[in-house]
Order: structure tokens, then sequence, then C-alpha cells
């Protein structure tokens, strides 16, 4: 059951309003999803928080938006319940609790990944090693043994895939989740995921920046989103070459692995160029400035987890690779430690919310018929 505090009783307030008002009913997921509802538990306000890709329509064009009395903002609220939805769901519990200040527990994430990669290759080999040039097959696991390489990365992803799965079903559970249909709902989801189809706003985008449309975030998002999922194809493709056809990194520049990471790099680092730029020059009025820190330290260590692969690729040759070798291992370990606590997760959720939606809607059309 999910926690009620201060931020859904708010919600609450705000939906009771907007529920009695409907004018924004068309404008996202959301509002749909809201009117199917009278009452709304804390549960059912994390799946609808989750739900808002704060597009900020509804706060542009609400008449009850501040300065009026109501001070109706979804997209402040929603998003503060959605960060609580990432602590509350957590698990362990402990690491959502460390996480909850997320700017400030990213940004020490970074420097003691960092700091541990960089110490290990220093212990572990000959004080040259680590200054040295090398080339050909294995050149990487001279400087840091592979058995190193493979264990820091299994042990911190393994762990991050099941404290992702643990959360999921955490929050399937928490906001209440229902029987119905499978597949289509499945479907829908997907493509509203892949599309991104809520930061369209309908085909006129989104108010990003002000009360005027655009499809900035949308697009950046897009990139940020595909460049990751490249950059994971890129890793996984190296791990069948080293793994099972026994041809050891660094590859040629056509190989498939490094063709993937290198466009999946340019395009994470284009992604969070965008978003940083909506983030700073957008309307600070529907925005949870609380939250900021946390979400630019991310952009940060996304942008700088794609900048040293892609630097790391064009300097493998020479006597900077050992040190950046083990800053960029340094900082991947800290992105996978990240994934399950930070905003990271909103994906992940996200997708959970969007297949209820669907569910929910085509329970209530066939309860209709």
């Amino acid at each position: 059951m999910a926690l009620e505090t201060e931020n859904t009783a708010e919600a609450q307030r705000h939906m009771a309003v907007c529920n009695a008002c409907r004018y924004c009913e068309g404008y996202c997921a959301v509002f749909p999803a809201m009117t199917l509802r009278r009452e709304f538990t804390a549960g059912d306000l994390q799946h609808l928080a989750n739900l808002c890709h704060n597009c900020k329509g509804c706060y542009q064009s609400c008449q009850y938006a501040p300065p009026h009395a109501f001070g109706i903002n979804i997209p402040a609220t929603f998003a503060t319940i959605r960060q609580e939805s990432y602590a509350e769901y957590a698990w362990p519990p402990a690491m959502g609790r460390v996480f909850a200040r997320s700017g400030t527990v990213v940004s020490l994430l970074m420097a003691l990944g960092v700091a541990l990669a960089l110490v290990l290759a220093a212990v572990l080999q000959e004080p040259g090693v680590l200054y040295g040039a090398h080339t050909g097959p294995g050149a990487f696991y001279k400087v840091i043994p592979w058995w190193l390489i493979t264990t820091l990365a299994g042990a911190t992803l393994g762990f991050s895939v099941l404290a992702l799965t643990v959360s999921a079903v955490r929050y399937w559970r928490g906001t209440g989740s229902k029987t119905g249909p499978l597949v289509a709902p499945v479907a829908e989801a997907s493509v509203d995921i892949l599309t991104l189809r809520n930061l369209g706003g309908g085909g006129h985008g989104c108010n990003d920046l002000d009360e005027g449309f655009s499809t900035h975030r949308r697009w950046s998002h897009q990139a940020l989103m595909y460049g990751f999922m490249l950059c994971f194809a890129a890793t996984s493709v190296a791990t069948v070459y080293d793994h099972f056809l026994g041809l050891e990194a660094p590859y040629p520049f056509f190989s498939v692995p490094v063709l993937l990471g290198t466009v999946g790099g340019v395009l994470m680092m284009l992604g969070v160029a965008g978003l940083t730029w909506v983030k700073v020059v957008t309307d600070p009025g529907p925005v949870a400035k609380h939250l900021a820190g946390g979400e630019f330290a991310l952009l940060a260590l996304l942008w700088l987890v794609a900048a040293t692969g892609l630097l790391l690729l064009a300097i493998r040759h020479t006597g900077a690779m050992g040190v950046l070798l083990a800053i960029h291992l340094g900082l991947v370990l800290a992105l996978f430690v990240a994934l399950p606590y930070s905003k990271m997760v909103h994906g992940l959720y996200r997708g959970l919310a969007l297949f209820r939606a669907a569910r929910e809607k085509r329970t209530m059309t066939a309860v209709a018929d």
C-alpha cells in the first residue's frame, strides 16, 4: 500500500479541482485516467504522477494555476510524487532513502567510482603500465585485467537489474495492480514508449519552454533514450565477441560494437545537451525546483559516460588510454549503481503506468459495451 504524504494530500486537492473542471481532459494520458476515478488513493496518485510526462500543457492552460488562490500546479506536484515513488519502492529500501538527495549522492558516486577504478588499476599493475601505449587485441586488459573489468561490471549491472526488477514489482503492487487484457495494452504502451507520443502534444508539441509549443524535449529525450539503448547494444555485442567468439577488445572502428557505441555516444551527448538547455531556459513556474540538483547530476553523469567513451575511442592507441579507461570504467560503474535509484527509473515506472492506463481504458470500454 502506497504511503500517504503531505504531497499526496495536496495532489488529492488538485485532482478534485481537475475532476470538476476537466478542461484538460484531452491534453495527455493523465486526464483520461483521472476521469476513471472519483477518489484518489496514494497509489492512484503515484500511478498518475508516473503517467505524467511533464509536458506542462495543463499548467499553461489552467485558469486555477498560480497566482490563483487554488494554486493548481500539476507538473510540480506530480514531479515531487514521482520522486517519492522512486524512494518508496526502491530495493533495498535503505538505498532509496540514501538517494533521496540524489544530486549530492550521484556526484559522490561518480567520484568514488572513478577513484576506485584508478586505484585498482594502479595497485594491480606495474607503475608504467597505466601510462604506457598499448595496441592490438587485449590492449585494454593490459591496463585493467579482464577478470577485474568483468567482475566489477557484472556485479554492479547484475545488482542493478535485480534492484530494478524488485522495485518494479513493488511499484506495481503499491499502485494497485488489477487484472485485465494483456496483449493489446502491452502493444499500445510499447508504441507510446518508443515514440514518446505523450511528449508530442498531439502533434503540435508540448510547452517545453513557455506557453508556446515545441518538440525540443521530445527530440532530446529520444536522442538520449535511443543513444543509451545503442550503447547497451554495443556492450552486449562486445560481450558476445569476447566470451563466445574469442575476439578481444579494442575492436576496429568499423566493427559492429564500435559503430553502435559511437552512434549511441553521440546521440547521448546531443540528448543530454538538449535536455539540459530546456531545463535551464524553461519557465520555472511548473518546475519542482528542489529536484533540479539530482536531475542535473544525472545528466552530467550520462554525458560524461558518453564523452569519455568517445574520447577513449579516439586516443586508445596513446599513452593516455590507461587513465581514461579507468575513468570511463568508474563512471560506468557509478551509472549502474545509480540506475535503480535515480531519475533513470522513471522509464520503468512510466512504462508500467502506460501499460496500466491502456489496460484500464480497455477494461472500461468492455464494461460499457
